[in-house]
């Protein structure tokens, strides 16, 4: 038995004994050096006083900062607006739509704005002749009206102006041949830059200023008529044309020339294209190609 163990220890009493109670060992009291802590009641005054985080729950972590950009970015999305922002959004929306059609209807004016004095009388000549010849149409209808109700003979009358409308009805129609004053028009193209879409605009402007009959290269120009590309060339209804494009046009001379030659028009866009044009008046315009009169399969006349 090692005698390093103290009879004071807690062990095994004799056999059948419960162990023995050892009391505990005096310990003299340790001093402690008194601290000068402040006291928990009152902090110190020039200390402020710090946030007591509870105890079921950790102090946040610090994330990393921020960037100016993505501040800004928070503080753009989600945007917050208010009524009064969206109805003035909304008037200004309504102010720049007005500014944009005024810049436009004036940009369209342009070419007006920086005319000549001549190309303006021009202009305005050419509206007061359309003006003029729709005054005399309407002249000539009311006289015709007048004739059928004052003539003794109505029925006779009414027999001679069907005759004379059928005359003018062949013209427009392609169906008879045409003379009368006018003027002939030559377009040469060595560059082969001019388009069908530029040829139908030049028979748009004519039609307008008067043109009663037209004829290009041999083709008989009506209602139905239509341009288009083929092979690398003009056709019209479908049968190709070869420059020089030559029309033929019945009409007042002193209309259908200054209307090709506004600024901006038909001449003016066609040298923009290499092309060239030559404009002649005449007393007497032929217009002979013919269209074959097509009947109707089923209209029939009701008189």
């Amino acid at each position: 038995m090692s005698t390093n163990e103290s009879p004071e220890e807690s062990g095994p009493g004799p056999a059948g004994q419960p162990p023995r109670d050892v009391p505990p060992r005096d310990v003299p009291p340790q001093e402690v050096p008194a601290q000068d802590t402040p006291s928990q009641d009152a902090p110190e005054k020039d200390e402020p006083a710090q946030p007591v985080q509870p105890a079921d729950r950790p102090a946040p972590a610090a994330g990393p900062e921020e960037t100016g950009r993505q501040r800004l970015a928070a503080g753009l999305w989600p945007p917050r607006v208010s009524r009064a922002q969206l109805i003035v959004a909304l008037l200004l929306f309504v102010l720049g739509l007005g500014l944009a059609i005024q810049v436009r209807s004036n940009s369209e004016s342009s070419a007006l704005r920086g005319a000549r004095q001549e190309d303006l009388v021009r202009i305005l000549d050419e509206l007061d002749g359309r003006t003029k010849r729709l005054e005399e149409e309407k002249q000539a209808l009311e006289d015709q009206r007048k004739e059928l109700e004052s003539s003794s003979n109505q029925a006779e009358e009414a027999r001679r102006q069907t005759v004379e409308k059928e005359r003018q009805l062949g013209i427009l129609a392609g169906t008879v041949a045409a003379q009368g004053p006018g003027i002939t028009l030559k377009i040469t193209d060595p560059t082969g830059q001019v388009q069908s879409d530029q040829l139908l605009d030049t028979l748009q402007e004519l039609r307008a200023a008067g043109a009663e009959a037209i004829q290009i290269n041999g083709v008989r120009i009506v209602a139905g008529s239509y341009f288009s590309e083929e092979n690398g060339g003009v056709a019209i209804d479908g049968k190709k044309i070869t420059q020089p494009y030559e029309f033929r046009v019945i009409g007042k001379p002193q209309d259908l020339e200054p209307a090709l030659n506004i600024p901006g028009g038909v001449v003016q866009t066609l040298e923009k294209e290499q092309a060239t044009v030559a404009v002649t008046r005449s007393a007497k315009i032929v217009v002979d190609a013919l269209r074959a009169a097509k009947q109707p399969d089923y209209a029939r006349s009701s008189s």
